[in-house]
C-alpha cells in the first residue's frame, strides 16, 4: 500500500475514511513507541503504550489545524506521541516520591533525585531509539540476504568496499549496484513508515 501524503492524512482523518486512517495511525504509533520505550519500561509495556497512543491520537486529532507540513505528518504525530508518553511517565514517577525526597542535598540543584534523568534530552533520545530500531527492522525484513550482508559490513562494521567485495566473491561495480538497490529499498521503506532520509539524519545531528 502506498504511504499517504500529508494532505491525504489530513483529508482521511477528517473525512469519511476517518476510522480507517485513525487505525493506521494508531498502528504506526504503537509500533514506534513499543520499540522506543522497551528499554525504559519493564512491566506492562503493551498496556502502557496502548494508553499513551490513545491519548496521543486524541491530541493529534485536536491539533490537526496546527500541522504546517514542515515534516511528514507521521513524523509530527510520532513526536506528539513521544511527548505524551514522557509527560505521563513523569506524572507516574511522582506517585512514589515523598516530600523529603524533594529536598536537595546541594542547595544549588533543585532537581529531585528521584526525577533526575541522566540523559540530557530523554524525548530526543527516545525518538532516536525508535528510528534506530526501525532501521534495524528494515535491514532485517526488507533487504535480501546479500544486501543485508553488504550494508551491515559497510555501514555498521566500516569495512572497506574492496574487502567486502572480496569476501562476498564479487567485484566493486557489482557491490555498488547491490548497495544502491539496498538503499533504494530502505528509502522506500522509510517513506512508507512516515520518514525521509533527511529527517532521520536530522534526528541524530549533534548527538
Amino acid at each position: 500500500m502506498q504511504p499517504r501524503t500529508n494532505s491525504e492524512w489530513l483529508n482521511d482523518l477528517q473525512g469519511p475514511d476517518r476510522d480507517a486512517a485513525i487505525a493506521d495511525l494508531r498502528a504506526i504509533l504503537v509500533r514506534g513507541l513499543t520499540f522506543a520505550l522497551a528499554s525504559r519500561i519493564q512491566t506492562d509495556l503493551d498496556v502502557l503504550v496502548e494508553d499513551f497512543v490513545q491519548d496521543a491520537v486524541l491530541r493529534i486529532l485536536d491539533k490537526l489545524d496546527t500541522f504546517r507540513g514542515e515534516s511528514r505528518f507521521t513524523t509530527w504525530a510520532q513526536k506528539i506521541a513521544v511527548r505524551v508518553a514522557f509527560t505521563e511517565l513523569r506524572r507516574q514517577r511522582w506517585k512514589d516520591i515523598a516530600l523529603a525526597d524533594l529536598v536537595p542535598e546541594d542547595s544549588s540543584d533543585y532537581t529531585p533525585p528521584a526525577l533526575a534523568d541522566p540523559s540530557p534530552d530523554p524525548e530526543r533520545q527516545t525518538s532516536q531509539v525508535m528510528i534506530a530500531e526501525m532501521i534495524r527492522e528494515m535491514i532485517e525484513e526488507d533487504l535480501t540476504k546479500r544486501q543485508r550482508e553488504a550494508m551491515v559490513a559497510i555501514m555498521v562494521g566500516g569495512m572497506p568496499l574492496e574487502e567486502v567485495a572480496d569476501r562476498m566473491d564479487t567485484n566493486r561495480n557489482a557491490l555498488y549496484k547491490l548497495i544502491h538497490d539496498a538503499r533504494k529499498r530502505m528509502q522506500k521503506s522509510l517513506l512508507s513508515r512516515g520518514l525521509t532520509p533527511q529527517e532521520v539524519l536530522a534526528m541524530f545531528e549533534g548527538s
